[in-house]
């Protein structure tokens, strides 16, 4: 197939597929014309680098793994080496670090917009009835008090690539 078909097919860039091809990711056949001959099977190898770009594996990464993986369904190849799991496990748990961050982050923003939307005081604070200055009401003349909010923390286990 032609590379405009395999981009459509995994809707991916034709540009991508060329740098795929020049890191050693995807191969292709020329026609007597010079142009880019793909086999069937480069759909499914497409389709795994960007499972494999998704999880936050670059490409030199990538290109090591390729070997012990089987196109078709991801699981480990004839070739598929202790190596494999070494990566594997590291990405996974670099996932899991950015998942936690995720997480954290999202609480501090629940945190926000629950006091943002919530028409009680904060704690420690009076709050202005409406109009009243500092309640940040038209006419009142103050802006409202501002919410103290603090960044998440991270864990000692966090990878360095997030701090």
């Amino acid at each position: 197939m032609r590379i405009g078909e395999l981009a459509r097919r995994t809707a991916v860039s034709e540009r991508s597929l060329r740098y795929y091809e020049q890191q050693g990711l995807l191969t292709a056949g020329r026609t007597p014309g010079g142009h880019r001959s793909y086999p069937e099977s480069a759909v499914d190898r497409v389709v795994r680098i960007q499972e494999l770009l998704a999880a936050g594996l670059c490409s030199s990464k990538i290109a090591e793994l390729l070997p012990c993986i089987r196109d078709a369904d991801g699981g480990p190849s004839a070739a598929a080496t202790p190596l494999l799991v070494t990566e594997l496990t590291r990405a996974r748990a670099r996932i899991d670090g950015m998942i936690a961050d995720l997480r954290r982050a999202r609480e501090v923003l629940d945190g926000v917009i629950e006091a943002a939307s919530s028409e009680r005081p904060l704690p420690g604070r009076d709050a202005p009835g409406p109009g009243q200055p500092g309640s940040g009401q038209p006419g009142s003349g103050a802006a409202p008090p501002a919410l103290s909010v603090s960044a998440p923390r991270r864990e000692a286990g966090t990878p360095a690539a997030l701090r």
